[in-house]
């Protein structure tokens, strides 16, 4: 299995070293980052730890960057596209917007910010990794198409009908997390989704309900996820295990890596 959306850098040193001991059938992990400091610590796992290939980027669920913080994020990333699997994590503050804590003025910032990185995606042809859910992914996909962006990654994607359409449309990849297991809409999307424009991730530390309640978030569970997926595919085990990581080993072009 392929995680294809965790927040490494966020767990603490000796769960890493869990994850990393317990986890034999994990081939890679995607670790994507939030700011400056993430990357350099996501950075670091990679020289620590074979399997795990890193993102960089900035997420959008955090107050703005100054322009300063901005320039100095793209320089660094600049500085290290060798080592860098991806743009991300990246997008739009949907859960700040939520709360009232984005003025409309705010919105055009992180977006203008969002724009810049996917112009990036292009110039530096690298995949980029989003967090674009509900009404927020149509504006998304608009910029994804200015700039013919082909390798987008959706993660715990939500949305409706018309924008998964779009979606599978574009060629864009979208990944499901243990939430399957215990959530309808999730598993209403992954009936619509191409098996062959899928992956699966964990977005730990994040923590999980149902079988996972008051559990660490591991990337084992997604086992629970493969099967969720077959069931709802009605394939076996064995065919939807090997396209997801295949899916992702492409995607995130895992080959050379």
């Amino acid at each position: 299995m392929i995680d294809a959306h965790i927040h490494l850098d966020h767990y603490k040193d000796d769960e890493i070293k869990q994850i990393m001991k317990d986890s034999p059938l994990i081939d890679r992990l995607i670790t994507v980052s939030f700011n400056l400091e993430s990357c350099k610590k996501n950075l670091e796992l990679t020289r620590k730890f074979q399997k795990v290939k890193a993102a960089f980027g900035f997420h959008p669920e955090q107050a703005l960057p100054s322009e300063n913080q901005v320039l100095e994020l793209l320089n660094w990333m600049n500085d290290h596209q060798n080592e860098m699997a991806a743009i991300g994590e990246v997008g739009l503050p949907y859960y700040l917007r939520q709360q009232n804590q984005v003025s409309k003025s705010q919105h055009e910032q992180y977006l203008n910010i969002l724009e810049i990185f996917i112009q990036k995606a292009a110039e530096w042809g690298k995949p980029i990794v989003l967090h674009a859910i509900y009404e927020d992914a149509p504006i998304v996909c608009d910029l994804l198409e200015k700039y013919s962006i082909k390798k987008a990654h959706f993660h715990w994607f939500k949305g409706d009908q018309k924008t998964i359409l779009r979606i599978i449309g574009n060629g864009h990849f979208i990944s499901v997390t243990p939430d399957i297991v215990y959530k309808e809409k999730i598993r209403n999307i992954v009936h619509m989704y191409p098996l062959g424009q899928m992956m699966i991730e964990t977005d730990g530390p994040w923590p999980f309900e149902g079988p996972f309640s008051g559990k660490m978030t591991h990337p084992n569970m997604m086992s629970e996820s493969i099967r969720e997926i077959s069931k709802i595919k009605k394939l076996s085990l064995e065919e939807v295990s090997d396209t997801l990581w295949r899916n992702s080993k492409s995607f995130y072009e895992l080959e050379n890596r």
